[in-house]
């Protein structure tokens, strides 16, 4: 009697999985104390791609609740790299936008975990892995979002 297979999709979910969190403590391992972390540029990321938002809305894109992004954005705040104004609708929220710095920050790529991974691209993989990953990256975003 032969072991029954794995159904493709389950397999690659449990492939996934393991994969995401052997990478996920491999990075945590790798920060370094004093640098963003990766809620802080998870937030300036989302703020750069799809423009000023509330932190309501910030929250709920990353599937967390508005006190645990208020803590992120309060962070990033008071390192100058968010700026709130007034809603036009509702006083009772701010709209989120990126400062020049929060900009900078981002898109200088100064953070110790990038520079691994990118030294690791660099001198691991071939241009055609660099296009599947660039591919299976935003497929695992799209994938996270709907879980």
């Amino acid at each position: 009697m032969t072991e029954a297979q794995p159904e493709p999709r389950r397999e690659t979910a449990n492939h996934l999985r393991i994969a995401i969190g052997a990478f996920r403590r491999r990075v945590d391992e790798a920060a370094i104390a004093g640098e963003l972390t990766n809620p802080q540029l998870t937030a300036l990321s989302r703020l750069d791609r799809l423009g000023p938002m509330t932190t309501t809305a910030l929250a709920r894109r990353e599937q967390i609740t508005p006190q645990a992004m208020g803590t992120t954005i309060s962070g990033l705040e008071k390192l100058g790299l968010i700026a709130r104004t007034p809603h036009t609708t509702d006083a009772r929220q701010s709209i989120l936008t990126l400062t020049p710095e929060g900009l900078a920050a981002l898109h200088t790529g100064r953070n110790a975990v990038t520079d691994k991974i990118t030294a690791a691209l660099e001198e691991s993989f071939t241009d055609t892995d660099l296009a599947t990953l660039t591919a299976a990256a935003s497929l695992i975003e799209r994938l996270a979002e709907l879980l």
